[in-house]
């Protein structure tokens, strides 16, 4: 099924050419930010990819209570707006309170509903009201085609620039596992489709007070649902010392590996592109 193509920052995003969202989990600083994002503008060129710039300025969905959370809403916009003004990347950041999202999207360029947010009405409708894009992540509990209500929400609210997010499915206790054949499902929503290979390999809770997981998989994964030809873009949380972020860590990319990653992606997809037309 063909996606309807949505605007952020005024180009044009969809299925005719492969996109990213890509930065660190979480805000640290102000030169981490830029030096993040200076490196993704550049492979983000370098492959003809179109990119945009994400980071949380909250991390409202922790483990513990003591986990570390950002700085928080004015700071963090802060530093996405120089983001903007330096680099001239497009933004997305998340959003957690319908309260959030006015003032959010006067730096961002994308407003994303976290995964365990997905099915909260008054979140949805107020992202959507801003005007700006929405992307919204699947729940780990949630059923591909149930992303169509998640949709809906958002359109019947007056906003047709909506993207949805794969980023796996609870398995048990502890474990992600990311269906495949879901991909399909999740494509006819109608929108772009996303998938976030970094969170898709997550270990929730295994470390005890934090997330676990095993980045060593993120290629792995990200290889196999550019395969399904149903991605249009894809999600990864990138840092240049995963080990040393307060989120996500073992979960999160090393920066350096993303661009062998994008030459494999894009390879595959003009692999499957072409034997879809043969």
């Amino acid at each position: 099924m063909t996606c309807q193509n949505v605007t952020i920052a005024g180009n044009t995003f969809g299925a005719e050419r492969l996109f990213l969202f890509a930065g660190p989990c979480v805000l640290e600083s102000l030169d981490l930010t830029l030096r993040i994002a200076e490196h993704l503008k550049q492979v983000a060129q370098a492959h003809g990819i179109q990119a945009v710039f994400k980071a949380s300025f909250d991390k409202a969905n922790r483990s513990s209570i003591g986990s570390g959370r950002g700085p928080g809403m004015q700071q963090g916009l802060e530093w996405l707006q120089a983001v903007k003004d330096q680099l001239e990347l497009p933004i997305v950041t998340d959003v957690h309170i319908p309260d959030q999202c006015a003032t959010v999207a006067e730096v961002a360029d994308v407003l994303q509903i976290p995964a365990f947010l997905c099915r909260q009405t008054d979140l949805l409708v107020a992202a959507a009201q801003t005007g700006k894009a929405v992307n919204v992540k699947k729940g780990q509990f949630l059923a591909p085609w149930d992303m169509g209500n998640a949709v809906q929400k958002c359109k019947d609210s007056g906003n047709d620039n909506v993207l949805v997010t794969e980023r796996g499915t609870s398995f048990g206790y502890g474990r992600l596992v990311v269906d495949m054949a879901g991909l399909t499902d999740l494509a006819a929503c109608g929108q772009p489709v996303v998938f976030d290979a970094t969170h898709c390999v997550q270990q929730p809770g295994a470390l005890g007070a934090t997330t676990g997981g095993d980045r060593a998989r993120v290629p792995m994964m990200a290889r196999a649902a550019m395969a399904t030809g149903e991605v249009d873009g894809f999600f990864f949380e990138i840092h240049p010392d995963p080990d040393t972020s307060p989120s996500d860590g073992p979960n999160i990319l090393q920066m350096d590996s993303l661009d062998g990653l994008l030459g494999q992606l894009l390879q595959i997809r003009r692999t499957v592109r072409g034997a879809a037309n043969q």
